[in-house]
Parts: C-alpha cells; sequence; structure tokens
C-alpha cells in the first residue's frame, strides 16, 4: 500500500523532473530522495522514471501514477481539513433525543441558533421519553437529550436548563376555567375525571405527576389514559377530562382548552456523555447556557388565540413572531 508521503515525494521529482530541487522543496537531502523513490519503485514493481546523465523523465507508467498521486495527496488533505472542522465543532452529525413538552422554547431558539452558526452541521432530532433518552445517550445511539429530570445515570452529565410551572389543562367551558392567569388550588380538581400519562411511556415524568397531585392531597382518577402529552390534550380538548402539563406544552395542540397555572414546577434537562470529548455537543451546550429563552423562567403565558400550531412554529412558518417565554 502507498503511504501518503511516497506519494508526496514521487510528486515532487515528477513535477520539478529533478531531485535537487525536489528535496529543496520537500526541505531534505537529495540522498534520501533518491533512495526513498527507488524504495517506491521496488515495492511497485515498475520504472517510474527514465534517468539520464543530464534529465529524468517520467514513464509512461509514472505518468498515470502521477494522477493517482494527486487524488490520493487531494484526499489525504480534504481529511486533514475535515478532521480539524469536526474538531472545532463546525462539521459532522449531531443527534438530539427531545421528549415532546420540550419541542418549544428554549429548544426552538437554541435549535435556531445552533443551525446559523453551524449550518454544515447535519442536525437529527428523534422523538425519547426520559428513560429511553438516557439510554440512548448511553448507549451512544444519540448524542444529547432534552428530557425531564430522572435517577442519576452512570457515565452520565444531567445539566437543568429549564424549570418549568405545571398548568391544569380543562376543557373549554369549564366552570372553573376563570381567570387564565390567577393560579389555581389543584385540590379543587380532585374530584375531576383525569386524562393521565401511561407510566410506561415515561415513568419519572408520570411518578412527578403523581406527586404533585398527592401534594394536594389527592390520588387523581385515571379515567383515561395517554402515550404523549399531545394525546393528552388532545383528549382535553374532546371534553373527556382534565390534565396536567408544563406550561411549555400549552401550544402544542390547538383546540378548546384553557389552562390555568400552579405553583409546582417541572423541571427540563439537557443529558449527555460525562468525561467525553464532543466538539457538537458542547457547541449545542454553548447555545443552549447563552438562550435568553433558559434564562426566562417559568412564567406561566397563556395561549393566544391565533397563534401558529406547533409543527408550523417549528418549521419556522407561523405568522406570528414567536414569544420570548413559552
Amino acid at each position: 500500500m502507498i503511504e501518503v508521503r511516497q506519494a508526496r515525494y514521487f510528486l515532487a521529482v515528477a513535477e520539478t523532473l529533478h531531485f535537487g530541487r525536489a528535496a529543496e522543496q520537500l526541505r531534505m537531502s537529495q540522498p534520501p530522495l533518491s533512495q526513498a523513490i527507488l524504495q517506491l519503485e521496488r515495492q511497485l514493481g515498475v520504472r517510474l522514471f527514465d534517468r539520464g546523465e543530464r534529465r529524468v523523465r517520467l514513464t509512461e507508467t509514472g505518468r498515470a501514477f502521477a494522477e493517482e498521486c494527486r487524488r490520493l495527496v487531494a484526499a489525504a488533505r480534504h481529511a486533514h481539513e475535515v478532521a480539524t472542522q469536526a474538531e472545532a465543532g463546525l462539521v459532522g452529525t449531531l443527534r438530539i433525543g427531545v421528549v415532546t413538552s420540550a419541542l418549544s422554547e428554549p429548544l426552538l431558539g437554541t435549535l435556531s441558533a445552533f443551525r446559523d452558526a453551524r449550518p454544515r452541521v447535519d442536525l437529527h432530532l428523534t422523538e425519547v421519553d426520559t428513560g429511553e433518552g438516557q439510554e440512548a445517550v448511553a448507549r451512544h445511539e444519540i448524542d444529547l437529550a432534552v428530557i425531564r429530570p430522572s435517577a442519576p445515570v452512570r457515565g452520565l452529565r444531567v445539566r437543568p436548563w429549564r424549570h418549568d410551572q405545571f398548568v391544569i389543562a380543562l376543557p373549554e367551558g369549564h366552570p372553573l376555567t376563570g381567570d387564565t392567569t390567577d393560579p389555581v388550588d389543584l385540590s379543587g380538581f380532585a374530584d375531576e375525571p383525569w386524562v393521565w400519562l401511561r407510566r410506561e411511556a415515561s415513568p419519572d415524568y408520570h411518578d412527578q405527576l403523581m406527586a404533585t397531585c398527592r401534594r394536594a392531597g389527592f390520588t387523581p382518577e385515571a379515567r383515561h389514559v395517554a402515550n404523549s402529552i399531545l394525546t393528552q390534550l388532545a383528549m382535553v380538548a374532546c371534553g373527556l377530562g382534565v390534565t396536567l402539563v408544563p406550561n411549555v406544552a400549552v401550544r402544542s395542540i390547538q383546540g378548546p382548552i384553557a389552562y390555568r397555572p400552579l405553583s409546582d414546577t417541572a423541571e427540563l434537562s439537557l443529558v449527555s456523555r460525562d468525561g467525553g470529548h464532543e466538539p457538537l455537543v458542547e457547541e449545542f451546550l454553548r447555545h443552549a447556557a447563552g438562550s435568553r429563552a433558559a434564562q426566562v423562567g417559568g412564567e406561566f403565558v397563556p395561549p393566544v388565540e391565533g397563534d401558529p400550531p406547533l409543527e408550523d412554529r417549528l418549521r419556522g412558518d407561523g405568522q406570528r413572531e414567536p414569544e420570548e417565554g413559552p
């Protein structure tokens, strides 16, 4: 197999047709260069140069070989450039797992800023629940997870990103809708039919919701069960019952739903592998830390009539300007 160093030596002689000038160009003495070319010819079993007393000429084999050597050197140069750019976090692929309720700010703003800063990086997003996200990061199936807090996992680093206020979602026209900006006492909904999240979908998040209700003095009657927050809200819109969601989810679905804030919070965290050298992950985390939306806090902002659906806001097609807070 031909080494890149051998190809460079050969091309220096092939382009100057003079061993002395080629050696100067390579910043080496002539005898080692001559020996390297002879060794290359023996290795290939061909003659690359016709050597006369006063001139050196490429053979036909040498001319054909030169074209391949140029490709080899160019490929090596390109590989070096790619490695340098990857080390700087300029190219590559970043795989992110996201819980449904995180598909809002500050994630949307962070993704936009990251794409602007790193346009040559391919972003791959996958919907996950908390357990799946942690396991996928640990198995190197994804590089970063945006999830709700969970028990610590060895080898993973968790960075709290945002504290979201819990809100209760009510069918429009429910007698307890009232002023949507005033906090409500959750205990007042103890006897309501509840739309609940299946525990298997996200055990830690499910348990956090259950603990919130138990602190209010009751265990909810889970009359209807969903596999995602979007489905929970869709069931509420159908008038089937009430449910709890983080405030960032209030604009995830359009429909006849009213929201009332609570004092409890739900934390959104960034999970990555601990101790590894991953430039793209570190670059994304830098943008996440600098996101203004991540610093705003968990103040509840009710949905506004005319807000574009979540799908449009993810594409950037909505007609309304995005809010700074969730």
